[in-house]
């Protein structure tokens, strides 16, 4: 009976007119309409909610209970109505949770088109991958970019693009590094919950690169800090150098502040990928960013 809103919402309006005849001319409808509604209810519960007296009506104490949890769920019923009215007039905004290196280097570009794309206002949230995919299960965003697929059950993952991982610094470095050019140079790397860092450990197990081995002389928590941290980093002697997506220094590479270096005969790639919730798979304005994220070469 509580999917049958209409019928509270008579009950709800003969208890504010305190009379059935009011709450009929209220309502639109006819007084034994209003009382076939109110029986209706009654013979659900069984028992009687509302007693009629000569100056009105009167509750009776299952009556009063009724009014209480109809009162909840009409008040839940009027925001929920806000809300549907915000979609209808396109009064909300769109919430993208992306990592660090897609949030801070590659989609700043495109957000304008997004929002042309969707005719909203789109708001961007960064943090590591696993962070990101908590926040769209808990709704908190509608839509993840991340560097990989943290699988999680009620969501779809969609390979996006191709990212590429290079070594980096900002003193010249061979284009092809070999396994013991890496025990010469000092390091500073990403923290341990960093995709990035525990993809690049893998290949560097892989390869024999004994990352124990390394002269570290830093950990950081996102690409722009270990950026920064390596531009300022003096210019002579040992390299200081880091692994990043070349999308992060492709700017400073091209003015020559920074230098690139891949491992020979090992090209460093992974996918990106685009995440969503499965009840939403449906939902037009997510069917809009993904087609319109599909087309992006980079």
């Amino acid at each position: 009976m509580l999917r049958d809103f209409a019928k509270l919402h008579t009950f709800l309006t003969v208890v504010k007119e305190k009379s059935f005849s009011k709450a009929s001319a209220k309502l639109g409808i006819s007084q034994p309409a209003v009382t076939q509604q109110i029986k209706f209810i009654e013979d659900y519960l069984d028992t009687r909610i509302v007693e009629r007296k000569k100056n009105g009506i009167k509750l009776t104490k299952e009556g009063e209970d009724l009014y209480r949890i109809a009162m909840r769920l009409d008040k839940a019923i009027i925001s929920s109505e806000k809300e549907l009215l915000k979609i209808i007039n396109k009064e909300f905004t769109f919430v993208i949770g992306a990592s660090y290196a897609i949030g801070n280097y590659i989609l700043p570009k495109y957000l304008s088109k997004i929002k042309e794309t969707i005719n909203n206002e789109v708001y961007m949230r960064m943090d590591v991958s696993a962070n990101v995919i908590d926040e769209l299960e808990e709704k908190k965003i509608d839509i993840a970019l991340i560097e990989s697929p943290v699988f999680r059950d009620g969501i779809i993952y969609r390979e996006w693009v191709e990212d590429e991982l290079v070594i980096f610094s900002n003193q010249p470095l061979p284009k092809q590094l070999r396994v013991e050019n890496f025990y010469e140079f000092d390091w500073i790397c990403r923290d341990e919950n960093s995709h990035t860092r525990k993809l690049t450990a893998e290949v560097f197990e892989e390869l024999g690169i004994d990352c124990s081995s390394f002269n570290i002389i830093g950990v950081v928590a996102s690409p722009t800090a270990i950026k920064e941290s390596i531009m300022r980093s003096p210019k002579s002697g040992r390299p200081v150098v880091s692994v990043i997506s070349r999308h992060v220094i492709s700017d400073e590479v091209e003015d020559g502040r920074m230098f690139e270096a891949r491992i020979k005969n090992y090209r460093l790639a992974r996918k990106l990928y685009i995440a969503y919730s499965k009840e939403r798979k449906h939902d037009a304005f997510i069917d809009n960013v993904v087609n319109f994220l599909a087309t992006i070469r980079i």
